[in-house]
């Protein structure tokens, strides 16, 4: 069996063009595109183009519907929240503190 013999700088490039050669009789070998079909492919795309689109801006609507609706969901509980909270007087808030302070200081004097 022969070893493997280097090629020399004249058998790649020859190598090369006759690669470069062949590709360019394939490419050019293949028939035109019809015109017609060019624009075909063109108004399909527009059309994806335009689906994706508003795709999109359908997907970025129901987010800011959903935002909207948490925002009002938020704010109405935070307003039952309020309604529910009774109010005191400033003497009633006194007495609540006072009794608080109380409960804190009777746990802490029991260790």
């Amino acid at each position: 069996m022969a070893s493997f013999k280097q090629p020399s700088f004249q058998e790649r490039t020859a190598l090369a063009a006759k690669t470069k050669k062949a590709a360019l009789e394939k490419l050019l070998a293949k028939p035109p595109v019809d015109e017609a079909v060019l624009a075909e492919r063109r108004a399909a795309a527009l059309v994806r183009d335009a689906a994706q689109q508003k795709a999109r801006e359908d997907k970025l609507a129901a987010r800011a519907a959903e935002k909207a609706l948490r925002e009002e969901r938020r704010a109405q509980s935070v307003a039952s929240a309020n309604a529910a909270a009774p109010t005191l007087s400033a003497e009633e808030q006194k007495k609540a503190r006072d009794a608080k302070y109380a409960a804190r200081k009777s746990r802490l004097g029991k260790r």
